[in-house]
């Protein structure tokens, strides 16, 4: 009763143990040595993708490289990574901590995706 006076909150999710935002969005593939895996979803943090989990063991370290298709480009993200969970056809991956160029070229993918989606908000 005394929260209808004060205002009720809405419901909360219950805080996240995840330190950065998944993203799955994204048109975007992982290019692991010479093969190409579908990326379920990413994170500045990791990268999660689809292939059958017996191909990588936990605490495998490898060059990974994100390709992304911008809407005037693909930019590609290459980076160290380690695997950090196996499960049911899916490989997760943290990254090495970021380089600053790495940010920058992140930080590119998102920018496009948000104007992508503006731009698309606007035309309809």
């Amino acid at each position: 009763m005394l929260s209808n006076l004060l205002g009720a909150r809405k419901h909360q999710e219950p805080p996240s143990r995840r330190r950065h935002t998944r993203r799955e969005k994204d048109r975007c593939v992982t290019m692991i040595g010479d093969n190409m895996f579908p990326v379920i979803d990413w994170s500045l943090g990791g990268v999660q993708i689809a292939c059958d989990d017996k191909r990588f063991g936990l605490g495998d370290q490898t060059k990974v490289a994100l390709k992304f298709q911008l809407r005037d480009d693909i930019i590609e993200v290459p980076h160290q990574a380690t695997v950090v969970r196996k499960n049911k056809g899916r490989v997760a991956f943290a990254f090495e901590p970021l380089t600053k160029d790495i940010r920058e070229r992140f930080q590119m993918v998102v920018d496009d995706f948000m104007a992508r989606e503006f731009i698309e908000s606007q035309t309809v």
